[in-house]
């Protein structure tokens, strides 16, 4: 079996991240999606929870961090080009994200980040695999 990664992140609510995150295209997982959580399907191999801020305080004894002031990690997705990145940038400003920082355009690589609406961060990126090689 692949290596999966799953990325729990807090929502103070749960429909409006739902609906976010399906209008960036991303299907829902209802086996393991109920009234606390939801899980988001990005890949077959990525997966974002989506956590209810008190059932996720039950994960950790830490605080979860205020994302208005402050981050708390970048979730970064490969796309395939950078019509891509913009398409997916562009969902998400649309559907209630915010714009991070202004796009970044290196050449061979080229990216655009932005948060949901619980300022959770994401960026989109692309790189000229011939770059990589």
């Amino acid at each position: 079996m692949p290596t999966m990664i799953f990325v729990n992140l807090p929502v103070t609510d749960l429909e409006r991240a739902k609906a976010f995150y399906s209008a960036l295209g991303f299907g829902i997982n209802q086996q393991f999606t109920d009234d606390k959580a939801a899980c988001i399907v990005i890949s077959d191999t990525i997966f974002a929870m989506i956590v209810t801020k008190p059932y996720f305080e039950t994960f950790s004894p830490k605080t979860i961090a205020d994302t208005s002031t402050s981050v708390a990690a970048i979730n970064a997705l490969s796309r395939d080009s950078k019509e891509e990145v913009d398409a997916i940038a562009d969902k998400a400003l649309t559907s209630g994200g915010l714009q991070t920082n202004e796009p970044q355009d290196l050449g061979f690589m080229y990216s655009r980040s932005f948060q949901d609406p619980d300022g959770n961060m994401w960026e989109a990126m692309w790189m000229d695999p011939g770059h990589v090689e």
